[in-house]
Formats: C-alpha cells, structure tokens, sequence
C-alpha cells in the first residue's frame, strides 16, 4: 500500500472533494427543484436526527483509528492494526444494529412531538438502514487513513455521490405524486443506496490488500483487545464528545427553530420553508469550501502525530501554518464570491433568491469557519481532544440559547438563527485557536490575515462595480463576474505571497505550467 506525504495525500483529498461538492450541488438543485422549499425542509429536518445517531454509532472510532494505526504502523505492529480493526468493528457493529432499531422505532415521536410535524416520519424511516453502512465503512476509512493512503477514502466518496445522484431524480419523482413527505423519503433511500456502493468498494479494496485478515482469529483477537479498546477510547470518547455536541445541536436546532418561531407567530408550514431556505439553500453555499477544510483535517490527524511522537515541534507548526493559509486563500475566495453574487447564483441553482438574505448576512464572517476544522484536528492529535470537546460545548450552548433569544422576536424571526449560527461559529473557531496556540506556542501569521483581507475588499468593490455595467443574460453575466473577480483576487493573493510558487508548482496536471507565470521571490 502506497503512503502518501501530508501534500499529495491532502490534494487528493481536496481534487475528490472538489468533484463531490459539485455533485452535491447537483444532487441539491435536482431536489429542490422537484420538491420545492417544504420539501426540503423536511428533508433537512430529518438530517440532523440521522447526522446525531451516526455520531453516537461511531463513538468517535474514525480518528482514533486513523492515529492508532499510523502509530502502529510507525513501529510495524501488524497485529496491533489487526486488533484496532477488531475492536472497532465489534464496537460499532452492536452499537449500529441498537441505534437503527431505535431510530425506527422512535421515528412517529421524534416526527410529531420534536419536529412538529409528522411528515418527516417518512424520512426517518427511510434512512435509517444507512446506520450500520456507515459504521463499517468508516472503520474501514480510518484505517487507510491510518496508513496515511487517501485514495481510498476520495474514490469512495466519489462512488457514493455518484450512485446518489443516479438514482435521487427517478426515487423523488417516483414517489412525488404520494405527497412531499414521500419524496424527501424518495431521496432519503438514495443516499442509503449511494453508501451502500462506496461500502462494497471499501470492502473489496480492504480484501485486496491482504494485509489484515480480520475473519481469522476474530474472537481471539477480540478477547485480547481490553488494552486496544482502552488506547482507542482514550481518543474516541472526547472526540466523540465533540461530535455528539455538535449532533446533539443538530439534532435539537430545527426543534428550538419551529418551536421559536411558533412563538413569534410563525406557521409550521412557513416555518418549515424558512428552515428549508436556510439550512437547504444558503448553509450549502457557504459550506463550499469546507472539502478543503476536511480533506486537511483528515491528513492533519496523522501527520501531526507522528511529528508530535517524535517531538517535532517545528514541523507541526509548519504544518499547521499550510493548512490555514490555504484555508484562508481559498475561503477568502468564496465569501468574496458568495457575498458580491448569492442572489444570482440562487437564482440560477435553484429557480429562486429567497435564501440570498442569509448568505449575504453570514459570509461576510464565515471565512473563520474555514479554520475550524484544521484547529480541530491539530487539537485531537495533539491528545486535546477533551478541551476540543470544551469548546464545542460551549459553542452549543450559545447557539440555542441565542436561536431561542432571538428566533422568538417577531421582528428578528428566521434571521435570529442564522446570526446565532454565526457567533456560535465564531467563539468556537476563536477558543480552538487559543486552546492550540496555549498548548504549542503556536504563533499565527495575523499580517497574512490583514492581507487576505485587503484582497477581499478589493475584489468586492471591484466584482460589485464590473456586475452593474454587465448587460449580459444572467447565467453570462454572472459567470463573467465571477471570473473577473475570483482572477483579480488570485492575483492579489500572487502579489501579497499568500500563493506561492512552491504551492502551484504541486498543482496536478497545470501546475508545472502555471509555475513559469508565477514571479520569483
């Protein structure tokens, strides 16, 4: 198996999740456009509940396996990496089987009583297989993370959206004419499908290997893994109590939404298309560059701890330092795009700017969430999964009491959420940030910061003064605009050293050509 460095394995990564936003993208019109704002707002209501078991089904397993394994690949313990595939099988194997049957059978509750409305039963229902799929190609996942191999993780994924995507239209159209509740299930048994086909290729990549024979000893190896299971745990418990206070907020934000919204008046059918515009149409936009942030946060995990293990201070703060920046260069990107243009771009996605109010209020800040999840990384490697944990919680707790707090004025109404999702973002990304720079006297480059956002300004004025004079038709229009604004930006990232030489050089395919334009220094 081919190990990958930090880089190439972090570009695979991100050219995977590049491809996988976008089908997302067109996974997200195709529904919206076949089920309306309702529509998806039932289906967005049923997402959280199913983001809050897989949480609690993983238990945390996915990073702690990826640095048990990287550790015990370090010293060649084969029957070490055996033993952590063992345990967490077995762990999230039991846990998966609890967690379906439950979802399944508390799905008519949690439908009528806390989402307050009984229709997105039908979408509980229907993803609630997806739990033990995930929980064993995630085991799977972590373990070639482990060994620092990223491809088939990206591949995975690319399969997973492209099943999803191939069947999402026919499965909403078939059960359209049922009502929209069954269409939102429709989609629902596609991402079921899309998950079932990325866990097959796992499985038969994992068999091709034949560097662990999980079947052979299985009990045996079980039976010996009390030290594993504690090693894992040790890991797994405060970042899945990370996880779990980011799910358990999930799961309870549509609740506190529709119910803060019935007390400022608001009807459930509204409400339930508010939330739709919010957390269906505009949260998707602003989370686009979040496949850069993840795929650093995944090769962040082993590459910080084997420079940790070794004591390599330096090299930990270099790679930190890379994946902010980059974070921050593409980030800054896309709030400039999305701030200057989210009216035409819903217009054109989805057949409506009714969702342009909420990006235009939240990308302005956004750009510190880009940091997070390398921060959260940096934190888990670091063993400071428990403080990461702190932060997380304390994040959580602002956010509902500030959705409550401001979501029941009847003049603040649905754009309270979305500026509690704001500050919650904000204070958790800035305690993540001291949390690190207190444990390894980690300086950030704040002139870089100030650079990026001179860049940002220039570029908004510029991309707002170049969209006004376009007499173009929209979708034109707009591309232009886009174009000229995202290169103006790109060449002040060039001229303010924030793009490097070295980065472009390590581009795919157009980097070594791009390299002769770029200036020396």
């Amino acid at each position: 198996m081919t190990k990958q460095t930090f880089l190439k394995g972090t570009i695979t990564l991100v050219l995977a999740g590049l491809v996988i936003r976008l089908l997302g993208f067109v996974n997200r019109i195709v529904v919206a456009r076949l089920m309306g704002e309702e529509g998806v707002g039932l289906y967005m209501m049923a997402v959280p509940t199913l983001a809050l078991t897989i949480t609690m089904t993983q238990l945390g397993l996915p990073v702690a396996i990826s640095k048990r394994v990287a550790e015990a690949e370090a010293r060649n313990e084969q029957s070490r990496v055996k033993q952590i595939l063992v345990v967490s099988l077995a762990v999230t194997g039991v846990l998966s089987l609890v967690f379906t049957a439950g979802m399944m059978a508390l799905s008519h509750w949690v439908a009528s009583t806390l989402l307050t409305d009984e229709r997105t039963m039908y979408p509980l229902m229907a993803i609630a297989p997806i739990v033990p799929i995930v929980a064993i190609s995630s085991v799977i996942r972590g373990y070639f993370q482990g060994k620092q191999n990223m491809r088939p993780s990206a591949i995975s994924q690319l399969i997973e959206q492209v099943v999803r995507i191939s069947l999402v239209a026919v499965l909403t159209s078939l059960f359209l004419p049922y009502g929209v509740e069954f269409a939102a299930a429709g989609a629902m048994i596609s991402v079921v499908l899309g998950e079932l086909a990325s866990l097959v290729y796992m499985i038969i990549l994992f068999k091709k290997q034949k560097t662990v024979a999980i079947r052979k000893g299985f009990m045996q190896s079980l039976s010996r893994g009390k030290s594993t299971l504690y090693d894992l745990m040790s890991i797994a418990l405060p970042t899945t109590g990370s996880r779990l206070v980011g799910s358990v907020s999930y799961f309870f934000e549509p609740i506190v939404v529709a119910q803060s919204l019935a007390i400022a008046g608001v009807a459930t059918v509204v409400a339930t298309q508010q939330y739709g515009e919010l957390t269906g149409f505009a949260m998707p936009l602003l989370f686009l560059p979040s496949f850069i942030t993840h795929a650093l946060s995944i090769s962040l995990v082993p590459a910080i701890s084997e420079a940790a293990a070794k004591k390599q201070t330096r090299l930990i703060h270099y790679r930190l330092q890379q994946a902010l920046r980059l974070c921050m260069v593409t980030g800054g990107l896309s709030v400039v795009v999305l701030f200057l243009y989210a009216e035409p771009l819903m217009e054109l996605m989805y057949g409506s700017s009714s969702g342009a109010r909420f990006i235009e209020l939240m990308a302005p800040l956004f750009l510190l969430y880009y940091f997070q999840g390398p921060l959260q990384s940096t934190l888990q490697a670091l063993d400071m999964a428990k403080a990461a944990m702190i932060n997380s919680i304390i994040g959580t707790v602002l956010k509902i009491v500030a959705i409550f707090a401001l979501a029941t004025q009847a003049s603040i109404g649905i754009m309270g959420v979305a500026m509690a999702i704001m500050a919650s973002t904000i204070l958790v990304t800035l305690l993540h940030f001291f949390t690190v720079a207190k444990t390894i006297g980690f300086v950030f480059y704040f002139r870089d910061f100030i650079k990026t956002i001179i860049a940002m300004g220039a570029a908004v004025a510029a991309g707002s003064v170049w969209f006004v004079v376009q007499h173009e038709q929209l979708l034109s229009s707009t591309l232009l605009s886009i174009v000229w604004t995202s290169l103006l930006y790109v060449i002040l990232m060039v001229a303010f050293k924030l793009i490097k030489r070295s980065d472009v050089n390590r581009i795919p395919f157009v980097g070594k050509w791009l390299f002769t334009f770029m200036p020396k220094g």
